[in-house]
């Protein structure tokens, strides 16, 4: 049995949809019902649509993954938005706009040095002072290459900046936040991010998996990642708009089961919701009545990692999960059909175009944990 979200009908009718939105008319999976194959809209679903939250914007999983780290130091957050607020005067070639954010950046680095140090450790700090070093010399490169008008240089310097940003924040968490629920005790947890390399047979996916925000669900994968599970398997499904899925192993089960025990590991539903401390277990964001929080860790970005479940069980998630290939014109964020009712526990951080390539009946060559792998917990 192959474990995953309800197939909306995104594949066989996508490329209508894309067509149609592009051409004026605007319709969000909320807002449609398949019937016979056409498309009908309802006066009550386009209502629930209107009285929706705009949603989160940002669909760049890096940066979703800086926001939704557990720090609180204000500096830190300007120097990142200042450089992320970028892109649009980048694509217009707006040169006063881009010197007015890294002024900002630039005034952040060297007058509030002192404040974006106090929520570093003592025994951090010297690496936090060299990445505001490197930082500061890279808003000059990247003004430089402002100057010349070199878009190609703007861009894999802001990306470069951003990533010594996230690098500096990751070193302001002091401490796992929260603990999970004793009743899921007996389960793996990843207590801090890891990253894990995924070679399949059309290229090697890079992926961040987050344990601050989903630390069963992280820790479960990163475990299965470590005993080899998914050299080997096949994606059993691969849908245009949609999701590329695997952890379906051979056999009759469908899920892993521990070898000491024999026993089937299933793991609860797992969303933290942005704001709050710690996740909610075991029931879907829409069944809490949370009809317009949002996650932390949103269906926004191409190729967010869900992990998959039986319709009827949000407790039964075992070793499948999905690539979301998300689509702006489809599923737009905060206002698709997954938000709340399944759990992103990562994001593909590099070499996401390869998804586009993966078809049902490739293959994982392997998954290795190539940072990260000291932040996975193993029950006691």
């Amino acid at each position: 049995m192959i474990r995953t979200p309800a197939n909306s009908g995104i594949s066989s009718i996508g490329r209508r949809l894309v067509a149609a939105i592009r051409n004026g008319l605007l319709v969000s999976l909320f807002a449609i019902m398949l019937s016979g194959g056409g498309i009908e809209t309802r006066p009550a679903v386009a209502s629930m649509l209107a009285s929706l939250p705009p949603g989160n914007a940002i669909t760049d999983g890096k940066a979703l993954l800086r926001y939704s780290l557990p720090i609180d130091n204000k500096p830190v957050r300007e120097l990142q938005t200042s450089l992320e607020r970028m892109t649009d005067a980048i694509r217009a070639r707006r040169l006063s706009a881009l010197n007015r954010n890294l002024d900002t950046a630039q005034k952040v680095l060297e007058r509030k040095q002192t404040e974006l140090l106090a929520s570093i450790p003592e025994d951090k700090k010297p690496r936090a002072e060299e990445l505001i070093a490197e930082l500061r010399s890279g808003v000059e490169e990247m003004r430089a290459a402002v100057e010349a008008k070199d878009k190609d240089a703007i861009w894999t310097k802001r990306s470069a900046l951003l990533n010594r940003v996230g690098e500096l924040e990751e070193l302001m968490v002091t401490k796992f936040p929260f603990e999970v629920p004793e009743q899921y005790s007996n389960l793996p947890q990843l207590k801090g991010r890891a990253t894990v390399a995924i070679e399949t047979t059309k290229g090697t996916l890079t992926v961040v998996v987050d344990g601050y925000n989903a630390p069963i669900t992280a820790g479960n994968f990163v475990d299965l990642v470590q005993r080899g599970f998914y050299d080997g398997l096949e994606f059993t499904r691969a849908e245009d708009f949609y999701v590329v899925q695997i952890g379906d192993p051979p056999g009759k089960e469908d899920g892993f089961t521990d070898p000491k025990t024999k026993e089937s590991r299933t793991i609860p539903m797992e969303v933290m919701v942005d704001g709050d401390s710690k996740p909610i277990y075991g029931i879907t964001l829409e069944d809490a009545g949370l009809y317009t929080a949002a996650p932390a860790l949103p269906f926004s970005s191409y190729g967010a990692l869900g992990m998959a479940r039986p319709a009827d069980n949000v407790d039964g998630g075992s070793s499948q999960f999905f690539f979301f290939l998300f689509a702006a014109e489809l599923t737009p964020a905060g206002r698709n059909l997954m938000d709340g009712r399944y759990a992103v526990f990562g994001y593909v951080t590099e070499n996401n175009d390869v998804l586009r390539e993966l078809n049902q009946g490739d293959k994982i060559i392997s998954a290795k944990v190539i940072q990260g792998a000291e932040n996975l917990v193993q029950p006691g």
